[in-house]
């Protein structure tokens, strides 16, 4: 099989941006004095959008809807300003995308994070590379797992989901990229353990994201 397209995930596959949503939600909990959470916790705390993260990061037993949207908002205004002080692409990235492009690969990402910071941080962390479609979370679109935006990207690309790559750190991507028929790799050097993406559907595990370029005609 050869592949002609690559969607990406965004954090924590193209770009290690744990700590700025760490210290932007640890930010909005300790001005309401609520307990804060190590960065690490925040590996299982992000990945499925913003309203997600909210609700896990808030105690229990205060997660009432009007504090959960006052905390969307609250996260959303702390994270516009601090999404690029530590947030940086993963080693390797770059040549990755490189090579990519050398070779002719459509390249798209899909993200659960809302869709205006998306198409703000992929161009000024990743310059000069050129994907298309950017996507983000959107009003009306369900987020990933969800296959609605993978398929939407699948269509805007003209290319037939069996010939896309899909490359994610979640099992929310796994579960994305084989309800929507694309080829499932896992990365080994994000958010999450490589147990959970074997047990959500990868059909591939990668350690360095170079380490993707002999699937490209496997």
């Amino acid at each position: 099989m050869s592949y002609r397209a690559i969607i990406f995930d965004l954090d924590g596959t193209l770009l290690d941006s744990l700590e700025d949503l760490a210290d932007s939600m640890n930010a909005v909990l300790a001005r309401q004095q609520f307990p804060v959470h190590a960065v690490d916790r925040y590996r299982y705390f992000v990945g499925d959008g913003i309203s997600e993260l909210v609700k896990r990061v808030l105690p229990e037993q205060l997660r009432t809807d009007s504090l959960v949207a006052d905390n969307i908002r609250w996260m959303s205004a702390e994270y516009e300003a601090r999404w690029n002080k530590k947030t940086r692409p993963y080693p390797g990235i770059v040549e990755l995308l490189a090579a990519l492009t050398d070779v002719g690969l459509r390249m798209a990402v899909l993200s659960n994070k809302p869709d205006p910071f998306t198409k703000i941080m992929v161009p000024a962390l990743l310059p000069g590379w050129n994907f298309d479609p950017i996507l983000g979370a959107r009003p009306g679109v369900p987020v990933k797992p969800d296959p609605q935006a993978a398929l939407e990207i699948a269509g805007h690309l003209a290319v037939p989901p069996h010939e896309i790559l899909y490359l994610g750190d979640t099992a929310t991507d796994m579960r994305t990229a084989k309800a929507a028929g694309m080829m499932a790799v896992g990365v080994a050097w994000g958010f999450r353990p490589v147990e959970e993406l074997q047990q959500h559907g990868a059909q591939r595990i990668i350690h360095y994201p170079t380490d993707l370029l002999p699937l490209l005609h496997a």
